[in-house]
């Protein structure tokens, strides 16, 4: 499985707007492949839009990470993974915990404080 992962120059996971960086882990082969993010500091749809280029299929998430168009463009091309984990390195180290799911509860990608 191939996961999009969005974070910062210091590992930290980060939502889709204010990630530097994006990363591509495959499971298979225990490997990142790391690209600039183009749409640090502009939008997540941006953001989104490259991350499908990439043809992950599944991306890791928590509340805030997605907008509801960003959401809205993913949903269907690929799964999501709710984590809790900080850095790329936790999520890595604990991805086989993971249970990817088609669809997200709203407070995930909603912009309103709930």
């Amino acid at each position: 499985m191939k996961i999009a992962v969005t974070y910062d120059r210091y590992h930290r996971l980060k939502p889709l707007d204010e990630a530097e960086l994006i990363g591509l882990y495959d499971d298979s082969r225990g490997v990142v492949e790391e690209v600039q993010n183009p749409g640090y500091m502009k939008s997540k749809e941006f953001a989104m839009f490259y991350i499908l280029k990439m043809k992950p299929d599944a991306i890791a998430v928590r509340d805030g990470f997605l907008c509801p168009g960003s959401y809205a463009m993913s949903k269907g091309k690929l799964k999501y993974i709710l984590t809790d984990k900080e850095s790329v390195e936790q999520f890595i180290d604990n991805v086989e915990e993971a249970n990817p799911m088609e669809d997200l509860d709203e407070r995930v990608y909603s912009e309103d404080e709930f």
